[in-house]
């Protein structure tokens, strides 16, 4: 039973042997076409390495050729499947530019951006991705708005931008939580102009409410009395939009001091 395992290994190291020799022969012959039917076979199976090499080699000689274009787009397919995208993401890029007449074309420009749909990375990190992908993806609707694919595009740009939506909405967060009080207020109002339809109007509402009495106790005096009027418009605004917010209640204890100071300034 050992010797027919170690017999069969060695059949299978042989076959390798062989198939190796037999490719870095066709690498280094001169024969194009055969690379190139090579080539589409390898990547048929699936081992884009050896593709790539191929495709390297004998690039320059079909370069006005019809097999250029093929070789062109199915590189770019190759670093995908590798999942090398930003590769990828060039190589498609570079197909569209110079092939822009191709059926592949719209396919290549779909999956550029989808290379960085797919590199957007978690909310906490930097979205650099995410604004190309969303800019690319707006690029292909612009350029092809009959596309089947535009709804998948228009779905995938939803889902980035509430990621980024996410992410200024925890930046926000974070300066309420530290009590910058400044930087909590430009945010919000910068957020909301942002995202006017924000899953979050109501909580920032409540927060700003917050954050402006907390400014204009921390404030010289000069600047009081604004800012508690603006905390009170705040409030106001948050009543008329959600009259039955739960967090309503939770701040009148807020909102009641803060009338009682505006009072004062009444009487003076």
């Amino acid at each position: 039973m050992l010797k027919n395992r170690i017999f069969l290994l060695a059949i299978i190291c042989l076959l390798g042997c062989t198939s190796c020799s037999k490719y870095r022969r066709l690498l280094k012959g001169t024969d194009n076409e055969a690379k190139y039917k090579a080539a589409l076979e390898y990547y048929e199976k699936g081992n884009y390495d050896r593709t790539l090499q191929l495709f390297e080699v004998m690039n320059a000689y079909y370069r006005n050729k019809p097999e250029g274009e093929t070789i062109a787009f199915l590189t770019a397919e190759c670093y995908y499947n590798k999942k090398e995208y930003y590769l990828a993401s060039s190589y498609y890029k570079r197909f569209a530019m110079n092939y822009p007449l191709s059926e592949n074309t719209e396919d290549a420009l779909f999956k550029s951006a989808t290379c960085y749909y797919i590199m957007s990375p978690k909310v906490t990190l930097d979205q650099s991705d995410t604004y190309t992908s969303i800019s690319e993806f707006q690029n292909f609707i612009d350029i092809y708005p009959n596309s089947p694919k535009v709804e998948e595009a228009n779905g995938k740009i939803d889902t980035l931008r509430m990621k980024l939506e996410e992410k200024e909405y925890l930046t926000c967060a974070l300066y309420f939580k530290m009590d910058e009080y400044q930087a909590a207020i430009t945010s919000y109002e910068a957020f909301l102009r942002d995202y006017p339809a924000t899953k979050y109007r109501e909580e920032i509402l409540k927060n700003m409410v917050i954050t402006y009495y907390r400014y204009a106790e921390n404030s010289v005096k000069s600047k009081q009395r604004e800012r508690y009027e603006l905390a009170l418009e705040k409030y106001n605004t948050l009543c008329y939009v959600y009259p039955d917010s739960e967090y309503i209640a939770d701040i009148e204890p807020t909102v009641k001091k803060i009338r009682e100071k505006l009072e004062k300034y009444k009487s003076n």
